[in-house]
């Protein structure tokens, strides 16, 4: 199963590798991007030193989750998915920045919309809950630093797989 794939979910398992399929996506931005632009490059670009070391502890933030998900499919029985390759088109900071912003919105509407098809089970919903959380805070982060409100709605959008394909999707090469 892939996010291309991927729609509606009949198994618990379904939900979870299509948070995994984020997860692994998010990572591997995070990765890439702390690989090829270092805390020099940041302040070279006008941000605070730290704001480097925030995306590093974002990243680990992101394989802790990939983690935790990737055991929670292989103790139910599931296959976890694996790592796809990606394209993210930036080529400097402000667009490093810009997707990162895209892309944890992205999440916390994804968590959400697909939070009720856990709705029956408890443990696996407060699981995709917790992880959640830590996505918004991102997301705050992240609308705070394009110069976006970091709380722009009282009510967060939910979106659907198919609204988060249109937005993911493209970033997927294989």
């Amino acid at each position: 199963m892939t996010i291309r794939a991927q729609t509606t979910f009949e198994e618990p398992v379904d939900v979870l590798n299509y948070a995994l399929t984020l997860e692994h996506l998010e990572y591997s931005f995070y990765r890439d991007g702390l690989e090829q632009f270092a805390e020099e490059d940041f302040v070279d670009a006008g941000y605070a030193a730290v704001v480097h070391e925030y995306f590093g502890a974002i990243r680990d933030h992101e394989l802790e989750h990939v983690e935790t998900l990737t055991t929670v499919i292989t103790d139910l029985g599931g296959e976890p998915v694996e790592e796809a390759e990606y394209d993210f088109g930036y080529t400097d900071i402000a667009g490093f920045i810009g997707v990162a912003q895209a892309l944890e919105n992205t999440g916390v509407s994804a968590y959400q919309g697909a939070a009720q098809f856990l709705i029956d089970e408890d443990a696996l919903l407060t699981a995709a809950l917790t992880i959640h959380g830590v996505e918004a805070r991102h997301a705050a982060y992240l609308n705070g630093l394009n110069g976006a409100s970091p709380f722009p709605d009282a009510v967060n959008p939910t979106l659907t797989p198919d609204e988060v394909l249109a937005i993911a999707g493209p970033f997927i090469v294989s």
